[in-house]
């Protein structure tokens, strides 16, 4: 599995590393497996994990499965669970697949793209 950071940084920091990156690549070294998913505002960071996102994060880690199934195991409205998901997997943190089942239609597997992620937040 890839590490996946969750970081603040600035617009240069974002720069910075790409040219990191490819200066790397020029070289024929190999890219590190690793996914950063980068905010400005430590307020973004905040807004994203919530307390009821991260149990979210980790029923979906500990058994992938359907929006409806997930919701009910959580004891949640499945719109709001679906709301919830949507916004993690805007950035990433878990990826949802429609599926076709054999002979009764489609359902949409949520599964978490990692097994586990690393908050940083810097505050100036």
């Amino acid at each position: 599995m890839t590490k996946l950071t969750i970081k603040t940084g600035t617009e240069k920091d974002f720069f910075a590393r790409g040219r990191r990156l490819a200066k790397a690549a020029d070289r024929g070294e190999p890219i590190p497996e690793e996914r950063i998913i980068s905010f400005e505002d430590p307020a973004d960071v905040m807004k994203l994990i919530t307390v009821t996102r991260l149990a979210l994060f980790r029923a979906v880690k500990e058994a992938p499965g359907s929006i409806t199934d997930i919701a009910t195991r959580l004891h949640r409205d499945r719109s709001a669970v679906k709301r919830d998901l949507d916004e993690l997997a805007q950035v990433g943190l878990v990826t949802i697949v429609e599926k076709t089942l054999p002979g009764h239609g489609r359902m949409k597997e949520v599964r978490a793209t990692a097994t586990r992620f690393q908050l940083t937040a810097e505050v100036a």
